[in-house]
């Protein structure tokens, strides 16, 4: 019986994933360079994404390939992952998925665009995220991804992601934990946020956590900082010269 040209294609595919492992296994992990240099946390990675897994608006294009994404990482430096939850959902994913591998640990939280699905009853909302965190401790380490964005608010309006916003700001509070914050376009009001949330849930401490991607101005970026923050820099952050100033003004 003959294969077809599709079946063919996934071997090569696969065989050649195989081989890329086994490249960055002998070439890096045994490197006496890389075990002794200083080693890596990324602090967002989408692992839940079915992309790891091959599949592509649910089409497969590709053998699972999650296990050789892994070994690349850890064998180039990367020493623990964070997994970023944008939902309940998605932090219950990430958390079974973070159970599967000593290394993996994950935000629990609701993404600004997300926000909508706690409206209906944000207090039992925020029960649920509270006792997902409480009952895995021990892979659960930071509170979001929260904040604003009004970029896309054809998603969730503004007023509802402000709302539970707050409930997200103490909820860290309470449950002693760093923030993984999100912000597009509504800078000013995420400040005010923050800095009430400091005043009434954080009691005038300084905060813990970091603003993903950060893309604001040098003003911005002082009173975050001045809060305790820290700023998150990628290739979103560098796209304006002003972005690009404010990003070689950051400490």
């Amino acid at each position: 019986m003959g294969f077809s040209y599709f079946t063919v294609l996934r071997h090569i595919v696969e065989y050649i994933c195989d081989l890329n492992c086994l490249f960055y296994r002998l070439t890096f992990c045994h490197n006496p360079y890389m075990t002794n240099s200083r080693r890596f946390i990324d602090i967002g990675a989408n692992l839940t994404d079915k992309v790891f897994r091959g599949l592509y608006r649910d089409r497969s294009r590709h053998p699972d390939d999650f296990d050789a994404v892994l070994t690349r990482a850890w064998c180039v430096g990367m020493d623990k992952i964070i997994v970023t939850a944008g939902s309940y959902s998605d932090a219950c994913d990430a958390i079974d998925l973070c159970r599967t591998r000593e290394r993996l640990y994950t935000t629990v939280g609701c993404h600004p665009t997300r926000c909508s699905e706690m409206n209906a009853d944000p207090s039992h909302y925020a029960q649920q995220l509270k006792a997902l965190i409480l009952n895995n401790k021990e892979k659960v380490v930071a509170v979001g991804e929260c904040g604003l964005d009004y970029d896309r608010e054809h998603f969730c309006p503004r007023d509802v992601q402000r709302k539970q916003f707050d409930v997200q700001l103490q909820l860290a509070s309470r449950v002693n934990l760093p923030l993984f914050l999100h912000c597009r376009a509504a800078y000013s009001d995420f400040i005010d946020a923050l800095k009430r949330a400091q005043k009434e849930f954080f009691l005038d401490q300084p905060m813990c956590g970091v603003v993903h991607t950060f893309d604001g101005s040098w003003s911005h970026a002082k009173d975050l900082l001045q809060m305790g923050l820290f700023l998150g820099v990628n290739g979103c952050s560098l796209k304006t010269e002003n972005q690009l100033s404010t990003a070689s003004t950051e400490p």
